[in-house]
């Protein structure tokens, strides 16, 4: 049983050890110790905090890169929108003045074909008015060969010119 049951002095010497090395344990290493174990623990922590914000920043980032590539969609459907409506004035104007430059060229024309009328109708008058006379003065220059029938034509010219 000597074996099992420790000896007063082992006891003793082992309390004595134990006390001093607890002693010296909290006089010198205790406290370099839990300082590296708090100092650890606060990196610890502020490597949580700054990952945490630095999640919550790119969060924000994210959000604010969703904002600006909508509003960029939104520029860019208006920029497309208005070059639309650009390209349809453009043709609407477009095919406003090539109407009024044909309507021009077609009155232009109308005009053109009124006084090449005009003049045919002038000119046709005028070779109507010299035939007229010719015949007139061949149907005269017989009649008045014969005296009788010139008075006689004479006279019926003058009953039918009514004087104002």
């Amino acid at each position: 049983m000597d074996l099992v049951t420790p000896g007063f002095g082992l006891v003793f010497w082992t309390t004595i050890t134990f006390v001093l090395l607890m002693f010296l344990l909290g006089k010198f290493a205790w406290k370099p110790i839990i300082g590296a174990v708090n100092a650890r623990n606060k990196s610890i922590e502020d490597a949580l905090k700054l990952a945490e914000t630095t999640k919550e920043e790119m969060k924000q980032l994210q959000a604010d890169n969703e904002k600006i590539i909508a509003e960029a969609r939104r520029e860019r459907d208006a920029l497309l929108k208005e070059a639309r409506e650009m390209k349809d004035q453009l043709i609407t104007q477009a095919k406003k003045e090539a109407s009024d430059e044909s309507q021009k060229i077609l009155q232009a024309a109308k005009q053109a074909i009124e006084n090449e009328k005009k003049n045919a109708i002038q000119e046709l008058k005028t070779k109507v008015a010299e035939i007229s006379i010719e015949i007139a003065e061949k149907i005269l220059a017989k009649e008045l060969e014969n005296k009788k029938a010139s008075e006689d034509i004479i006279s019926n010219s003058l009953d039918r010119l009514t004087l104002n």
